[in-house]
């Protein structure tokens, strides 16, 4: 089945579906249908974190991690039947936590991220890639959020098991932080022959440590002058750090300018946490900056990218990809201003990002589903 050839064809399909579906279920709750989860442990506000964190971002991780592994080694990730194993514990979390028994749900969706950073790591280390190993180690490091949620969940500590999912989120930014790092200046360097690229390395020696520092302080509840000063020092690192990448003058180049306005949102969602800190807006709308903003953009940005390249097709965003771009964009600005801007509006702010946010995927999928789950065009494998 050319659906199980490659990690990023059934987990980019899976994630964007469930995406939409997530975010579209929340909705209904908020407007008083029964959406967000039916389990007793995990419903409400709780489903919501959890299934965007550990279920969404998750899926999409391990599709891209699944196909650049196999790209950095040049050795079989999971496809076939391993992989619809891996793709169906994914699924069956999906389920177990939506209206499963508490218990066999949290140790099925437990599994699935340490499972699979353990398959990567085993492939990295034979090899001999000492310069990702850490990727799967931080696959195991969102496991155990995710495990020590469903703890808390369990236990009714639903404050704990929502600090164990800001932690996520940070892991999740980190993962931005280092792809996006290395991808983002080289696409946009192949893409422009001669385009100016600046680097410090003080910067992107910083880069990574600043971020997990400063969602660590968030998650501990650390004193708000102390993550004011981290997250502040995030933003301005990170600031810095696309300052040398010329944004700008990408043009009119969606294909890129989608990932450079991703990781825009980085240092302004930074920025919104440290006035967070001290009650200035909204924790969770900074996090929302974070979220929707920097990873949202980033993930439909790279899941058609990397889609286009892997099935053998042109790297170049059409109308479709262009307006689900500015559809994610619109989303991210209408979820993280408009309840600040209009706090008597803010379910209708919600509504909005949330219509985009779907919109945005039901794009993907109406497009990429039969690129995902047919063979090649240049007929290459994989």
């Amino acid at each position: 089945m050319p659906v199980l050839r490659l990690g990023f064809r059934p987990f980019y399909l899976g994630g964007a579906a469930f995406g939409l579906l997530a975010i579209a279920l929340w909705l209904a709750a908020l407007h008083g249908y029964a959406g967000a989860g039916r389990a007793p442990a995990i419903s409400g506000v709780l489903w919501h974190v959890h299934e965007m964190v550990f279920g969404f971002v998750a899926a999409i991780v391990v599709g891209f991690l699944l196909t650049a592994v196999r790209a950095w080694t040049s050795r079989e990730t999971p496809h076939g039947a391993p992989l619809a194993a891996l793709w169906l514990l994914w699924a069956g979390g999906r389920v177990l936590v939506w209206s499963g028994p508490p218990v066999l749900a949290a140790f099925v969706d437990t599994a699935f991220l340490p499972v699979t950073g353990l398959v990567l790591l085993r492939i990295l280390i034979a090899a001999r890639n000492r310069h990702n190993i850490f990727l799967p180690v931080a696959l195991g490091l969102f496991g155990l959020l995710n495990g020590l949620f469903h703890w808390w969940a369990l236990h009714q500590q639903p404050e704990l098991a929502l600090r164990a999912a800001y932690a996520a989120v940070g892991l999740a930014v980190m993962f931005v932080t280092v792809i996006a790092g290395r991808v983002i200046p080289m696409f946009t360097a192949n893409a422009i022959p001669g385009f100016p690229i600046k680097r410090w390395k003080a910067v992107e020696t910083l880069a990574m440590p600043v971020v997990v520092l400063t969602f660590i302080a968030d998650a501990l509840n650390a004193p708000a002058p102390l993550v004011a000063v981290l997250a502040g020092s995030a933003a301005l690192i990170h600031g810095i750090r696309i300052a040398g990448w010329h944004s700008s003058r990408v043009g009119a180049r969606p294909i890129l300018w989608i990932l450079h306005v991703a990781y825009a949102w980085i240092p302004l969602g930074f920025a919104l946490l440290a006035l967070s800190a001290f009650n200035l807006l909204s924790h969770s709308l900074a996090i929302h900056a974070l979220t929707v903003g920097a990873i949202g953009c980033a993930i439909v940005g790279m899941i058609t990218r990397t889609a286009l390249g892997h099935t053998g097709r042109p790297l170049v965003a059409g109308r479709v990809e262009t307006c689900a771009y500015a559809l994610m964009i619109v989303a991210a600005l209408t979820r993280v201003f408009g309840p600040w801007l209009s706090v008597s509006t803010t379910m209708l702010w919600i509504d909005i990002a949330g219509a985009c946010w779907c919109a945005a995927f039901a794009l993907y999928l109406a497009k990429y589903t039969r690129y995902l789950t047919t063979v090649r065009i240049d007929g290459k494998a994989g």
